[in-house]
């Protein structure tokens, strides 16, 4: 991928696409989950997509400076193991609709880690008054106007530390996107640390079985096991559609999204996710189509325009931007 800045067109396309594909995840995850568990699946997922990224682009970075190594390290942590792993247990201790509406005040939690670390002045009535819509159609896909919402303090508050952690990436992307580096080598680097980071978990995994079970993180070494759940193409397709689209491929191209649009602007996007999440359900898997989640999608569309909309100012600075040839 191009180490270019992208034109506002071309970074929402790519939002566009990447929203799409982490919306299709749900799909894929739901399939290998008859015969991996979450633990194995976010593993093999990112290690295929570190070998990946190392094949497309296979330079090294050169001598980082510690702070440096500190930043990517928070990167593949924050957004890569937990984030993903919050997520996953919280379903274990809460329901779906719970989860799906706490992770999605992830763009909130971006403007606010982007305010408090990095001093940017991301809370507008606009982007609050926009979110407010989102987030109220987010609730209405998720419930689909049938079911109510039933609180578990545990795995809420897992949810709700997952829509953090995303906070905390999305603060490590604007940093990294200013510094310059090669997009693919910077989500690779990332991706290094993740898979760091994921050791304790399966050092976990071996040592309370059982505990891990409850958590749906066990690991499975029988050598005949693997052989038949590997010998699935099923599988096969669905881990390559994780590890390769929506961990390669998109992680790089919402880093790309986020240099041309700003990390704020282009996270109000994951408020799209359960609405498109609920639409693909739909399609493939069968799953009914409620009024109050075609309205709850058409919330979440107007919420997105209404916070991501530029203000005069924000334009303003994109044109002196363009002008200077200045890409941060």
């Amino acid at each position: 991928m191009s180490t270019q800045r992208p034109s506002a067109t071309s970074g929402a396309a790519l939002a566009a696409f990447v929203i799409f594909v982490w919306s299709a995840t749900f799909v894929n995850t739901k399939a290998l989950l008859a015969d991996f568990t979450a633990l194995e699946i976010l593993g093999i997922r990112f290690a295929a997509a570190w070998v990946a990224l190392w094949a497309i682009h296979p330079r090294g970075m050169g001598p980082l400076r510690s702070r440096d190594e500190a930043l990517f390290a928070a990167a593949g942590l924050s957004g890569a193991t937990v984030y993903q792993m919050l997520e996953n247990v919280a379903i274990h201790f809460t329901n779906a609709s719970n989860v799906s509406i706490l992770v999605a005040t992830s763009p909130l939690f971006a403007a606010a880690m982007s305010r408090l670390l990095l001093g940017e002045r991301a809370f507008t009535a606009r982007f609050l008054t926009g979110c407010a819509l989102a987030l109220g159609g987010v609730v209405l896909v998720s419930l689909g106007g049938v079911h109510a919402l039933h609180f578990n303090p545990l795995g809420d508050a897992l949810a709700l530390g997952a829509a953090i952690s995303w906070g905390v990436y999305s603060a490590a992307v604007t940093v990294i996107n200013r510094r310059g580096w090669h997009p693919v080598a910077a989500i690779r680097r990332a991706f290094f640390w993740a898979l760091v980071f994921m050791l304790p978990l399966f050092a976990f995994a071996m040592a309370a079985p059982e505990t891990a079970d409850k958590l749906s993180c066990t690991v499975t070494l029988a050598s005949a096991a693997n052989a038949a759940r590997f010998a699935r193409l099923a599988n096969i397709g669905n881990l390559a559609f994780l590890g390769l689209l929506a961990s390669a491929f998109c992680f790089v191209a919402w880093n790309k999204a986020c240099e041309s649009l700003g990390t704020v602007r282009c996270s109000l996007g994951l408020y799209l996710i359960p609405a498109v999440a609920f639409f693909i359900a739909h399609v493939f898997l069968g799953e009914t189509l409620p009024a109050a989640g075609v309205v709850g999608a058409v919330l979440v569309l107007a919420g997105v325009a209404v916070a991501g909309l530029p203000n005069r100012r924000h334009r303003q600075e994109v044109l002196n931007r363009q002008s200077n040839g200045d890409g941060h």
